[in-house]
């Protein structure tokens, strides 16, 4: 009923846009058709193919005037006038690029992320972008893969949250506004599970963990009203996403009601053939059309094979007409038939509008976090000469991030320039990049440290090392960083290690060698200013890892909100150096863990720490006995009992005890940002529909199933006592 609906109130006040998609149609050739479904990249170069009606959009042109000139090809010289849209992957920002997505997750503060996304659509449409590739909704478990910094981390919850905030952002009130640019929610489905981290891998993934883990922010954003959708590269049960008739047509279509368009990734159509799925790129073309894809980016089958493929029977004519009134629909929905042009002045007066660069730190300053803080050497609100050190320090393009194509590391404020207006620094780099084993200069580094009251070191990954086909399978720091931290130790002062990065790194060996520890996620153009505000005390950090933080790459894929085995961890278990030499052969306790490692992680999921502390009672339910038509309303009481006033995010996690299919420990369902002065308490409730316990079942039915339920209301995934709830 709910897809219906869904599908109901998208298609009813467009009626007019429909009348014109169905009269356009009807004048089009097959030639103009299949033209309309080819996406090309480039700029003015395509104009003599816009001309002819053969390209339907272009990708990575940013230059207004390169766009002018394509778009009058199309608009005044194709026969039809049909104008292009024009698109390009504005992932965490246009020119003022905000933290990285991960980095977005880790704010738990979906109006910020709104905020970030209608930036970036006010910046790149002023240069004519009219179309994003993001957001990415891809659940990722294992930090191995590099692209766990385009997306929200492990937690569906978390995912949704975020996804729906970027799409709102992006696309804002009216997609005909000329600020609007379309979201593309990718990639469908289930890239982040890629076997081993390894980018592009197969992935193992049942129908049940689809639809509970992988669909979930899928279906939220197609319902927030997500024009696009692109498909994936990996298969599933050995059938390729962009071929998937299940996953585009039975899933997309009919099950949810969907009337967005859909866009193949980068030649993820011709690669079906490596995949072993089709013969050829006539095949290929014949397998993604048929499949539900309206457009194809950069694999040119389509354009060569679809007449081909309609004047053999392979593919039917209607199948054309359902893509390209998708395609023509959302042309009408942007308003470029109206307004095709974009004003070749209006970026200059909006890039980087100071509004823009506010909102950059303060989601910089809301995406860090503090790890560790012994002794309360943070912040450095006393020290008056530091030592600033590192290869992240002062890296104006590393700072940007992954994916980033549009910054410029020229409008970047690295830490050391923002530090410069708060301290007498000392500046010795000791490492040129992340990757530098020259450790001739440490002398120099352990030096400065003694003669300076603190020590702040900024290391992490440069932007290269996360991303796209960026996978690794050690999650150390790079280079010779680490050295770097214990040198700096060596000098028997205040040591601050800030970690600017793409992806959760193995640094518990690093804890061991800094006071206090700042984890910010590459925090873009502001992300000096903001870290500096941190380090000063200016601001207090309130941000939470949004995905596990392993002890060893080892342990991955790892994540809180995983099944139990029948043998769980029960924290007696032998480890390694508890083995006498010559041990007899035992199971050593026949429970899930590492010799090595032991089972947990090194830091939980929703972890963070603050300047003050947060004081939390014991949870309390309304309502012991609940039905599933009821809404469960927990509470708990929440107490600042330190100095700083700070701002904590309050998270409610549910467990399922018993069900017709096993059920995960965890499950996040809910969060809240509070802000408290010191010595100030709040009552923090949540409502929780019973119905947001549903889950597929063994019958394959999604259902809230009775029984018993705990509820656990705290500051990360592993901490508080649980409060019992039963629903009926």
């Amino acid at each position: 009923m709910a897809a219906t609906l869904f599908a109901v109130a998208c298609s009813a006040p467009k009626s007019e846009i429909d009348r014109k998609v169905d009269d356009l149609l009807a004048q089009m050739t097959l030639h103009e058709k299949v033209g309309q479904m080819n996406q090309l990249s480039g700029g003015a170069w395509l104009a003599d193919q816009a001309a002819k009606g053969e390209v339907g959009s272009i990708l990575n042109c940013v230059d207004p005037a390169e766009i002018n000139a394509v778009q009058k090809a199309a608009v005044e010289q194709s026969r039809l006038g049909i104008p292009i849209l024009v698109s390009r992957d504005v992932i965490h920002g246009f020119r003022t690029i905000f933290p990285i997505p991960l980095g977005l997750a880790a704010t738990f503060d979906p109006e910020i992320v709104e905020e970030g996304a209608r930036i970036a659509a006010v910046e790149a449409t002023a240069s004519g972008v009219r179309w994003t590739f993001s957001p990415m909704l891809d659940v990722a478990r294992d930090p191995r893969w590099g692209r766990v910094a385009e997306g929200s981390g492990e937690d569906p919850y978390l995912d949704v949250q975020m996804g729906v905030a970027m799409v709102k952002g992006y696309q804002g009130e009216d997609l005909s506004d000329p600020t609007a640019m379309a979201a593309c929610i990718k990639h469908f489905v289930g890239y982040g599970a890629a076997e081993g981290g390894r980018d592009y891998n197969s992935t193992m993934i049942s129908e049940r963990s689809l639809r509970n883990t992988y669909f979930p922010a899928f279906k939220a954003t197609a319902e927030a009203g997500a024009a696009t959708l692109m498909t994936s590269f990996n298969e599933i049960d050995g059938i390729p996403s962009t071929g998937n008739k299940w996953l585009l047509k039975d899933i997309l279509r009919d099950e949810w009601g969907w009337e967005g368009m859909v866009v193949t990734d980068w030649n993820s159509a011709g690669e079906m053939i490596a995949h072993g799925f089709s013969r050829d790129l006539k095949h290929t073309t014949e397998q993604a059309v048929n499949a539900g894809v309206d457009m194809d980016m950069m694999s040119y089958g389509f354009i060569q094979y679809i007449e081909e493929l309609v004047k053999e029977g392979k593919i039917s004519e209607s199948e054309i007409d359902r893509a390209v009134r998708n395609i023509l629909k959302l042309k009408f929905e942007l308003g470029l038939f109206e307004n095709p042009y974009v004003d070749e002045t209006l970026s200059a007066k909006v890039d980087y509008a100071p509004e823009h660069l506010a909102a950059a730190k303060q989601t910089a300053i809301e995406s860090a976090i503090l790890l560790q803080n012994k002794g309360n050497v943070l912040p450095l609100d006393k020290a008056k000469t530091i030592l600033v050190t590192g290869p992240l320090a002062d890296a104006p393009h590393d700072q940007l991030g992954t994916w980033a194509f549009d910054g410029q590391k020229e409008h970047t404020v690295t830490p050391l320039a923002a530090l410069r207006k708060e301290y007498n620094v000392i500046w010795e780099p000791g490492l040129a990049y992340s990757r530098d084993r020259n450790k001739s200069s440490f002398a120099k580094v352990r030096a400065a440290a003694s003669r300076a009251d603190a020590a702040v070191v900024f290391v992490g990954e440069e932007a290269i090392l996360s991303g796209e086909a960026h996978s690794l399978s050690n999650l150390n720091l790079q280079g010779a960083q680490s050295e770097l931290i214990a040198e700096v130790a060596k000098a028997g002062k205040p040591v601050v290690v800030v970690v600017i990065a793409g992806r959760p790194l193995t640094i518990e060996r690093d804890l061991a060698n800094c006071d206090a520890m700042l984890y910010s996620f590459h925090p873009g153009t502001m992300g000096g200013p903001a870290l500096a505000d941190l380090i000063k005390g200016k601001a207090v950090p309130s941000g939470k890892t949004p995905m596990t933080f392993l002890r060893d790459a080892g342990q991955a894929p790892f994540y809180y909100n995983h099944n139990n085995s029948g043998r769980p961890c029960n924290g007696t278990e032998t480890l390694l150096e508890d083995i006498p030499a010559e041990a007899g052969q035992t199971s050593l306790g026949c429970t899930s863990y590492y010799l090595d490692t032991g089972y947990g992680p090194h830091l939980p999921f929703g972890y963070g720490l603050s300047y003050t502390t947060f004081e939390y009672g014991a949870p309390a339910v309304a309502e012991p006995v609940v039905g599933k038509d009821d809404v469960v309303k927990a509470s708990v009481e929440l107490k600042n009992t330190g100095k700083y006033e700070a701002t904590e995010v309050v998270q409610l996690y549910v467990r399922d005890l018993v069900g017709s299919v096993v059920r995960p420990v965890k499950e996040l369902k809910g969060f809240r940002r509070v802000t408290l002065a010191p010595g100030e308490s709040a009552n923090v409730e949540f409502e929780l529909p019973v119905s947001d316990l549903a889950f597929w079942n063994i019958d394959m039915e999604y259902v809230v199933e009775p029984g018993d339920f705990q509820l656990w209301i705290a500051g990360d995934s592993a901490s508080g006592a649980p409060v019992g709830f039963i629903v009926r």
